[in-house]
């Protein structure tokens, strides 16, 4: 049994590409955790999605096993935390399993916005923080401009702020003393009855769910059992052990430590994550306080390829919401796509890792419609309702007014891009609320509409900027909005997975743009196609795809040119024919690639 003095349990959290996970391959590597022959780059990251975009998606715990240099033996639970925005929820809930965090700041960039995000957090959890100034390594490191920032932007010390290279190991070793000497050890009562944390689940096609838990009094054993109390479930443990990073058992689990168990847990519902895990007799009555629910931002239509499909998908995002707390997804039926699912995601990049983990885990071919925000239907009686699908809209006759989410957005970007940005901020109906400097980079707050945010604000921000701009932001509520519906048609019949909600004022550019972009990704058929943009059935945008043209004259030679015309004119009334009973194939990807477009 570990001494709960000799346990630190921590994250390490930082803005996206700042060098966690490779911090944590480092600190592996030094411990002789993982064999050197094992090692490989972004070991924590063990989604095949996640190395393919060099992005971490999902927290990722492991056990470390340290000798200080005090001749001391240590455990260390370290949980390597994602730095995009659309997965801070795991960041939060990783926050609450631990008691202190690395905060990497990379020294050629400084404090970004979701430095300073994912800072805030740590502190909100109550966190003992440690500045780790990475890639001192690079000929542009700026150690003590970095260090000003982290005191002027964040608000915490930094004079004692670690220099480390992730990439090289040059500083690991102090990083480690850090942890022993500058994180506070868990507190926990070994003796009393069992209560544990569950902070993660997901589903293991041998083992059934496996389940994250942190210990925070009493002991787990395998044999043992247990009760979830908000689920009101009771099952008995089968395994208990440890992440070094590969699953260990142990045997046990003491209080302060973190690890994971199985019960031959078949319902995933019963793993939610925040529940609290106790003995079944004489265990605790009161629940832990959990992880605050976090509120779906954007929301888009999942339907299967293969309507035979539908039960395959509906196991599958039960298994996907059970490993992501942040997705949710509910039944909806469409006349052209059948039946499918309406799923709730925190942003587009969320949208799209879960879209290519259905398609590449569960082998489910997908279509996704037009993704939108959560719109305040105000009606002429008084009542509201919340709409999530533009297709649902009411009757406008019934309709008083409609409400949009709004968002502070905060902005860091060097002063030179200052302007570009300020400008893109403008065209997105953004309102400035604040612009202050940290050296020569400029942080900016902004209202914007959620809306104009979700979608492709990001990629355009990043372009503007050259790259160096970050972004964070959080939901402020709705105001009332000028919005109008605007469908699409193809070859005059309504795609209902493409309508969507805009501005009034910029309807017609966005009909137009979209217009344009299905012309590209639309592949030509044999008969002449209209893709129109309308609101309310005038149309406002229209292009038209040239049809395939075959040249059925090819076998005619010499003789009378009436033989060609006949043909012709044959021809020509083919197409017309299979104009009006044509089916028109849109590819898969231009339901989402069609939003993303240079505005």
């Amino acid at each position: 049994m570990t001494q709960l003095a000799n346990i630190r349990n921590f994250s390490i959290v930082a803005h996206i590409d700042h060098g966690k996970s490779t911090l944590a391959d480092r600190l592996i590597q030094q411990t002789g955790t993982v064999a050197e022959r094992d090692m490989q780059e972004q070991l924590l990251d063990s989604m095949e999605i996640e190395r393919e975009r060099g992005i971490t998606i999902k927290a990722n715990s492991v056990r470390i096993e340290y000798r200080a240099r005090d001749q001391r033996d240590y455990v260390l639970n370290l949980i390597d935390t994602p730095g995009h925005v659309d997965f801070g929820y795991e960041v939060s809930r990783s926050m609450r399993a631990v008691e202190g965090s690395l905060l990497v700041v990379d020294s050629t960039q400084g404090v970004e916005a979701q430095t300073l995000a994912n800072a805030y957090q740590a502190i909100d959890a109550g966190h003992e923080i440690v500045p780790v100034l990475n890639k001192i390594d690079l000929p542009a490191s700026e150690p003590a401009a970095a260090c000003r920032q982290i005191e002027d932007v964040v608000g915490i010390d930094a004079s004692n702020a670690i220099h480390v290279s992730a990439k090289t190991g040059d500083g690991v070793p102090d990083v480690l003393e850090a942890i022993v000497n500058r994180l506070p050890p868990p507190v926990g009562d070994p003796g009393a009855p069992l209560k544990a944390m569950l902070v993660d689940s997901w589903y293991n096609s041998f083992l059934g769910v496996v389940v994250l838990v942190r210990i925070i009094d009493g002991s787990l054993c395998k044999g043992q059992r247990i009760r979830m109390l908000n689920a009101n479930a009771v099952y008995q443990v089968d395994r208990v052990g440890v992440f070094k990073p590969a699953m260990a058992e142990t045997g046990h689990l003491d209080a302060g430590e973190l690890g994971f168990m199985t019960a031959s847990i078949k319902q995933v519902r019963d793993t939610r994550v925040g529940d609290t895990i106790t003995s079944e007799k004489n265990g605790v009555t009161e629940a832990l306080p959990g992880f605050r629910r976090t509120q779906p931002v954007v929301f888009c239509g999942l339907f299967p390829v293969e309507n035979a499909a539908f039960p395959n998908l509906r196991e599958a995002l039960e298994k996907l919401a059970l490993n992501d707390a942040s997705f949710t997804h509910e039944t909806e039926s469409s006349a052209a796509l059948g039946f499918g699912f309406r799923c709730g995601f925190l942003g587009l990049l969320h949208l799209e890792v879960v879209r290519d983990r259905l398609e590449r885990e569960y082998g489910i071919d997908l279509v996704t419609t037009a993704p939108s925000v959560i719109y305040r239907v105000c009606l002429m009686d008084g009542t509201e309702i919340e709409m999530h699908n533009p297709v649902d809209m009411p009757d406008l006759s019934t309709v008083s007014h409609l409400e949009e989410p709004w968002v502070q957005a905060t902005i860091l970007v060097p002063d030179t891009y200052l302007g570009d940005v300020l400008r893109l901020c403008q065209d997105r109906r953004g309102v400035q609320q604040d612009l202050t400097y940290a050296g020569s980079r400029a942080m900016v707050v902004y209202e914007l509409p959620l809306n104009e945010v979700v979608f492709d604000f990001y990629d355009r921000l990043k372009s503007v900027s050259r790259g160096y701009a970050s972004l964070d932001y959080q939901l402020i509520g709705h105001r009332v909005g000028k919005l109008v519906r605007m469908q699409i048609r193809v070859n005059e019949e309504p795609v209902d997975a493409l309508t969507v909600m805009v501005h009034h004022d910029s309807a017609e550019t966005r009909g137009r743009a979209m217009c344009v972009r299905l012309k590209d990704l639309i592949p030509r058929h044999m008969f002449r196609i209209p893709v129109q943009a309308a609101i309310e059935g005038r149309i406002i945008a229209r292009e038209t795809i040239s049809a395939l043209r075959k040249d059925v004259t090819a076998k005619c030679y010499g003789g009378d040119v009436t033989r060609k015309r006949k043909l012709l004119e044959k021809q020509k009334a083919g197409k017309k024919r299979m104009r009006r009973f044509g089916k028109v194939d849109i590819p898969h990807d231009a339901f989402v690639n069609v939003l993303r477009m240079e505005t």
